[in-house]
């Protein structure tokens, strides 16, 4: 079985929920934070945007290591930006996606704080750990904005807004 067809069809169809999502936050809102220890919007909008992109970086590296590369957030100010950068990430993730050979997802891969190993993975489990925090964050960002009154759009079927409840 070639998995390769199989995560980008998923990365096309899970960009789909993820635009949605993305797009109907309102940009009065973007340094709201549910709680003082929680990210604001911004914040999480924008690490949801990058997300495509560890397919790209997972497949063209040997590892991360946050000692070395500190984390540096895009700066997003309204919508259009965050849709461009996500767009940007996801072309990145697909086209790197489309390059790979399925000996090379089978390369390991670390996730390190300087001598602190955080995590190993084969690189094909890089491309479906940024997929999974997509969809777990992309669900924080429903709960951020249902606190805000902003009707949620369904995602793998219709939400109560959809639906009028």
């Amino acid at each position: 079985m070639n998995i390769i067809p199989i995560l980008m069809k998923e990365m096309a169809n899970e960009a789909v929920i993820t635009r949605k999502m993305l797009s109907i936050i309102p940009e009065d809102k973007y340094d709201w934070q549910t709680h003082p220890k929680s990210m604001t919007i911004r914040q999480l909008a924008s690490h949801i945007a990058e997300l495509p992109g560890w397919a790209a970086m997972g497949l063209t590296t040997p590892e991360l290591d946050f000692a070395a590369t500190p984390y540096t957030p895009q700066p997003i100010n309204n919508n259009a930006e965050l849709l461009a950068f996500f767009e940007e990430k996801q072309n990145q993730g697909l086209a790197e996606l489309e390059k790979a050979t399925e000996e090379q997802l089978l390369e390991p891969w670390t996730l390190r704080n300087g001598e602190m190993i955080l995590a190993k993975y084969q690189k094909h489990e890089v491309v479906r750990v940024a997929l999974d925090q997509t969809t777990h964050h992309r669900a924080q960002l429903g709960v951020y904005l249902r606190l805000l009154d902003v009707p949620i759009p369904g995602s793998y079927g219709p939400s109560a807004d959809e639906l009028g409840k």
